[in-house]
This record gives structure tokens, sequence and C-alpha cells, in this order.
């Protein structure tokens, strides 16, 4: 599957266009602010719904305007049986709508029409994934564990719904009946939460470390899963449920002076270390520049191995200008290992043609200017 066509309106700075996208894909040449980055995030957006930038709805519609829209089109894979297609996505600053279409018919549930593209983004921002606090890397995980797997989204959504209703209840100093009274709630679906996650870094810790290697040339990097609740390495869901039970009776008493829940996956964090011959050091606290985008950079490899195995699709490639953050040699590497790897369409940013080295010979070039993509 390859994303074959794309209508902009009113999207960021870039002009309402129509587009017809080659099945190989396309390097977007044009000078900083000029949009390049508006056009990979219109792509994404079809893929997510959200920003990969975290940026809100209402700041990615033009100025001057009160609607945004973005179409893409879809053509067929016979290898994986995905059926051509369409997805839409809108979003009213008026009234704060957001309205989505699968095939022209909107789906009873929006998250039915995550995942669509199955592309990967690439961006130097990826680096707050390991210099940022834990929120950037458990949002890291819950997208991609929204668009692959099964159930997620729908238990991380309940989960928020509940949790939000039981801070309320501990702020407005309810009585310990009621505030217990979300705990069975809560402790279902924050043990979905964990168990989806501690199974999908259980299942990708070698590969982190691997793709860490070939870009690094040498040393390995390790990543953990660090639950906020105490969880042993292998437990069952039910398992996870009573360890999560027994913290929250543990923490009755932090809660009512604090006014919020103190435990649960809202509170989880991936560790990303170096790996050396002691425990291992924290590469948000002890990595180089260098070494804290690659990871990043392994950490969207493994997204994309995880898109191949859970979809059987080759993922589309979103690249945004990230080489001109690495040194000549991990550039070098991550080129040689991004072209042995698996992968479909490719749509790359640069502020030069000189920049395109990916496929460079392969990808046909387009020039944007103020917004105005020229093909």
């Amino acid at each position: 599957m390859r994303l074959s066509g794309l209508a902009l309106r009113h999207f960021r700075n870039l002009q309402n266009q129509d587009l017809e996208l080659p099945p190989e894909g396309v390097a977007l040449i044009g000078d900083n602010a000029q949009g390049k980055s508006n056009f990979l995030e219109a792509i994404y957006y079809l893929e997510s719904l959200r920003s990969f930038r975290g940026a809100r709805d209402e700041q990615m519609v033009s100025f001057g305007q009160d609607v945004f829209r973005v179409v893409g089109r879809t053509t067929a894979d016979a290898a994986s049986g995905a059926e051509a297609g369409e997805v839409a996505a809108a979003f009213q600053r008026r009234g704060k709508r957001k309205k989505v279409s699968v095939d022209g018919a909107e789906p009873e549930k929006m998250s039915e029409a995550l995942g669509r593209l199955s592309a990967v983004i690439f961006s130097p921002s990826d680096i707050e994934l390991i210099s940022g606090g834990p929120v950037e890397r458990r949002r890291f995980l819950d997208i991609l564990l929204s668009l692959n797997e099964p159930g997620y989204i729908a238990a991380l959504q309940d989960y928020k719904r509940t949790l939000l209703r039981r801070n309320a209840s501990l702020k407005a100093g309810h009585a310990a009946t009621v505030i217990a009274a979300w705990n069975p709630g809560l402790i279902r679906s924050g043990a979905e939460v964990m168990r989806g996650r501690q199974a999908w870094v259980a299942s990708r810790h070698e590969a982190f470390g691997e793709y860490y290697r070939r870009v690094s040339d040498g040393r390995r990097a390790l990543m953990s899963y660090r639950p906020n609740v105490f969880l042993s390495d292998a437990i069952s869901v039910e398992g996870i449920q009573d360890a999560f039970r027994d913290a929250l009776m543990e923490s009755c008493e932090r809660e009512r002076r604090m006014g919020a829940t103190v435990v649960g996956p809202h509170r989880d964090d991936v560790l990303l270390q170096l790996e050396d011959e002691r425990d291992g050091l924290d590469l948000r606290d002890y990595g180089s520049g260098g070494q804290r985008r690659t990871a990043a950079l392994a950490l969207r490899l493994v997204e994309a191995m995880t898109i191949r195995e859970r979809r059987s699709l080759k993922p589309m490639i979103l690249l945004d200008d990230v080489f001109a953050e690495l040194d000549g040699g991990r550039s070098e590497r991550i080129l040689e290992l991004m072209e042995t790897e698996e992968t479909g369409q490719v749509v790359l940013t640069a502020p030069k043609e000189g920049d395109v080295r990916l496929r460079k010979d392969a990808l046909p070039r387009w020039r944007i200017e103020a917004g105005k993509i020229s093909t």
C-alpha cells in the first residue's frame, strides 16, 4: 500500500493543492520556513490524527481560516491484501470539531481510522524522546501501541477517563468509599495499558540495542520498561491488577494529601541506557548529542519493524531533514541501514538537492516556496 494522492486545504502555511505522489516517494526541497515540515505533518496526521510535533489541532488551521482538511488516497497492496482507499481528516476551529472519514464514511469510533498509511516519521525533534521527561516516552509508546496493538487505545482511553474522574473526587475531598468506587475500572484498564507496554518493550529491546549498535558502530544501548507500579519480570494481566490494587491501597494517605492519584501507568517511563561494564548510563543524563540522536533513530527503526510485523506492510518513511543533525560517520551508517531495511514509499525533506542522500537517484524532486509545492 502507498500514498498515491494528497489534497490539502488550509493546512498550516501550505497552499491549497491536489498532489499525485510517485510510487517510490518524493524529495521535497526548499529553504527553511517554507513549509517542508508542514507537508510531512499533513501526511502523518492521516496516520495518527494528531501532529507529530505535539501541536494542537487549532494551531494547524491556516491564519484567517476556520477549517483545515487533508485527504489521502492509497493504492492497493497485493502482497498484504490491503485495499485501495481514502482517508480524510478535518478540523473546525469554531467549536473545536474534528471529523474523520474512511472511504467517504465516518467510522463509528475515530480510532478506527488510525494507521491507514502505516507511516513512521523521523524528525530532529525526536531527540526529545531521549532528552525529555517521561511524558515524551509515554506518548511515543501510546501512539505506537494505539496504531499497532488491537485493544490498546480503548484501554488507554478508558484509563484516562477513569483517572480524570478519580482525581476530581480526590481534589474535591470526597469520602474514601467514593474514591474507592473508581478503583475497579482504573485497575482493569490500567493493567491492560501496563501489560501492553511491558510486552512491547520486552519484545523489542534486543532490536533497539542492535539498531543502536549498527548506527553507533560498536557500542550497544539498553531499553527497559519502568512501570510506576512494581511488577515482576514476567507477570499476567491478573498479576498486574493485583499489584496495581496493592499500590493504590498503600498510597491512600498520600493521595488524599496531594489530591491526585499518585500511582499507575500515567507515571510510567522507559529507561534508555548506554551499555557498559556497570549497570548502564542513562542516555538522558549522560549521553552526548550524537548518542541521544542515535537512540531516537533506533526507536523509530523499531517502530518501523513493529509495523512490518504487526501489519504485514512495508512502512512508509517520512524523513524531516534528519541527517543534518548527525555527524558524518553516523549519517553514513544510518543511510546504509535504512537502504537495507524493508521500507516502502519514502517522503523526505531537505534544504537543497545535494542533501538528498537516501534513494537519491530514485526519488523525484519537488520544490516548495512559501507553502506552494511545485512538482
